[in-house]
């Protein structure tokens, strides 16, 4: 088995170099700050719900993601259904939730940013179920900051909403880039 060997100097340069081996290999690293990442710590998460969940009418609601299907560096809390990533950076979102409402009215969906609303969709519902979907972009600091899903519907009544369902209803984030 072969060994990458990294040393460094007062002067701050630092050596990589690798035992002889058929063929060149080349690594480049960008002449930037941060953290560098390899697949063993970019944060990725997608959690998905083990039973269907009352929303109540006219009120935004968490949505109890409480199953992980995979949780690459620990960042998703299935408690508190929050994805808190240790890593600042840009993270592209995703939530898709299934609504079946008895009356129509009107479904909105949102991810909350640290207690705060960041990005939101709406749809009209009639009598059918509908999935929606929604995406966004967004910056989390690696410490502090944390998402979640929520659900506001306004059928008149409770609904019961969401699905088992892994392919229908889920939330899920990973890391595009560093701060």
């Amino acid at each position: 088995m072969s060994s990458i060997v990294i040393s460094g100097d007062t002067s701050g340069s630092i050596t990589l170099s690798a035992p002889s081996v058929a063929g060149t290999n080349t690594a480049t690293l960008p002449a930037a700050t941060g953290t560098v990442m390899v697949s063993g710590n970019q944060p990725a998460f997608y959690a998905t719900m083990s039973a269907t969940q009352s929303i109540a009418n006219g009120t935004f609601t968490k949505v109890a993601f409480n199953t992980k299907i995979f949780d690459t560096a620990n960042v998703y809390d299935t408690t508190n259904y929050r994805f808190l990533p240790l890593v600042a950076g840009y993270y592209q979102c995703n939530f898709v939730f299934p609504t079946a409402n008895s009356a129509t009215g009107q479904t909105n969906m949102a991810f909350y940013k640290t207690g705060s609303a960041y990005g939101a969709n709406s749809a009209s519902n009639t009598v059918n179920t509908y999935t929606n979907c929604l995406s966004t972009l967004v910056y989390l600091n690696g410490s502090t900051d944390y998402l979640e899903a929520y659900i506001y519907q306004s059928s008149g009544t409770s609904q019961t909403m969401g699905s088992t369902s892994g392919v229908y209803c889920y939330f899920q984030a990973v890391l595009v880039r560093t701060a």
